[in-house]
């Protein structure tokens, strides 16, 4: 009988957590801007700055549109450069070594929405793994899972946005909220990695949504 009792609240404890998981995960979407304004987005164009090391600073866009298109673009010397995108069917990256755009065939282009919207439908696997504290504020840890994929999340607890997004090879710090249209969007974006050699913060001043691209914008 005791063995029952154990496995019966082991049961209880694992679809509590799923649940806390979803529950966490579907307050976020709702006070960002809510399921169908985040579907019914399909284009982002983001501006600002981006600094690399220390005192490397240059202006930055970056074109995004749905499904998995993008473009990123930095200015050095007053001129506008591609350094990173991906059109539809090729993926290109800036080889520094060579100085010029290259080629990819490699290229793993990223979906233009996040894992965790509709990640069920995705086929991602949802669990809840307590608070921990990130900088002064306490967040809520949900992983997610999908074959040997493997995501980390940390949702502030009071606010419920995206604080912190831990990849395999990359850390992503979000923070700024600000809203863009009827969405809420971070502003400032920071990312690290183990070998701390492609660390960078992004300052953004200006979010354009849905707007209409030329169709050469991801051409390279």
């Amino acid at each position: 009988m005791k063995k029952l009792v154990l496995v019966f609240i082991l049961l209880f404890s694992q679809l509590s957590f799923a649940q806390t998981a979803k529950e966490i995960i579907d307050k976020n979407i709702e006070l960002s801007g809510g399921l169908t304004n985040w579907k019914l987005l399909n284009s982002v164009l983001l501006q600002g700055k981006v600094i690399l090391g220390i005192k490397d600073e240059y202006p930055i866009k970056i074109y995004q549109q749905r499904p998995n298109l993008t473009k990123t673009l930095i200015t050095i010397n007053n001129k506008e450069t591609p350094i990173e995108g991906y059109d539809g069917n090729k993926g290109y990256a800036m080889n520094y070594a060579a100085n010029k755009l290259q080629e990819y065939k490699d290229y793993v282009a990223e979906s233009f929405d996040n894992d965790f919207i509709d990640w069920e439908n995705k086929g991602f696997e949802a669990k809840y793994l307590g608070k921990e504290k990130i900088g002064n504020n306490y967040c809520h840890k949900v992983e997610l899972t999908k074959n040997v994929n493997k995501n980390m999340y940390y949702f502030d607890t009071k606010t419920y946005m995206l604080v912190r997004e831990v990849k395999k090879d990359e850390t992503l710090d979000y923070s700024d909220y600000k809203k863009v249209g009827n969405l809420t969007m971070p502003f400032r974006i920071e990312s690290a990695s183990p070998k701390k050699d492609g660390d960078y913060v992004m300052l953004l001043n200006r979010i354009d949504i849905n707007k209409v691209f030329p169709a050469n914008t991801f051409k390279f």
